[in-house]
């Protein structure tokens, strides 16, 4: 895998949604390594992307209520078990569950397996709210996809925090998990 700095040279091949990624962290004038890959399907998949980035890519969980009115954003570590009570405790929501796909599409304009902070750039009426494990919010770097499981990129976090988060319009919160 080779690591790029930046966009890539052309916009061939690439979907709209990944290339608007770009132009925003460009217009952010925020500086990323990128990796192009095959389809990445799960963490376990990623272990060369985070070897060779020298991160850990996040586990992006989109969830909803029991009613389907309130959606988030759940990015902890890769290696974290996901245990649905304690992030119902922390938030406070009675009950979680994994969202629909066709709210993931509706919301964030991604698919499963492209799961990303990312997407809440598509999130325009602020529907998804952005949950962050301490882990991940303290580290130095994130890994994300473009909104599109084919390329990972390697952002400074707080440049993710202080500078695409405001400009989207998004909050977050950060959860000892």
């Amino acid at each position: 895998m080779e690591i790029y700095q930046g966009r890539p040279e052309t916009n061939e091949g690439r979907l709209q949604k990944e290339i608007a990624v770009y132009d925003l962290l460009d217009e952010l004038q925020i500086s990323y390594e990128r990796v192009d890959h095959p389809v990445l399907m799960t963490i376990a998949d990623c272990a060369e992307v985070d070897q060779t980035l020298h991160i850990t890519i996040c586990k992006n969980l989109f969830l909803c209520n029991h009613q389907k009115t309130d959606f988030y954003l759940l990015m902890m570590p890769g290696e974290k078990k996901f245990v649905t009570k304690d992030v119902c405790k922390k938030i406070p929501s009675p009950r979680l569950s994994f969202a629909d796909e066709s709210y993931m599409e509706e919301f964030l304009n991604i698919t499963p397996g492209s799961v990303s902070i990312m997407g809440l750039m598509n999130d325009t009426q602020n529907r998804v709210k952005l949950l962050i494990d301490r882990e991940i919010a303290e580290s130095e770097y994130l890994g994300c996809h473009p909104c599109i499981n084919t390329s990972s990129l390697k952002l400074r976090t707080k440049d993710v925090l202080e500078k695409f988060l405001p400009k989207v319009h998004h909050s977050y919160q950060v959860l000892d998990l």
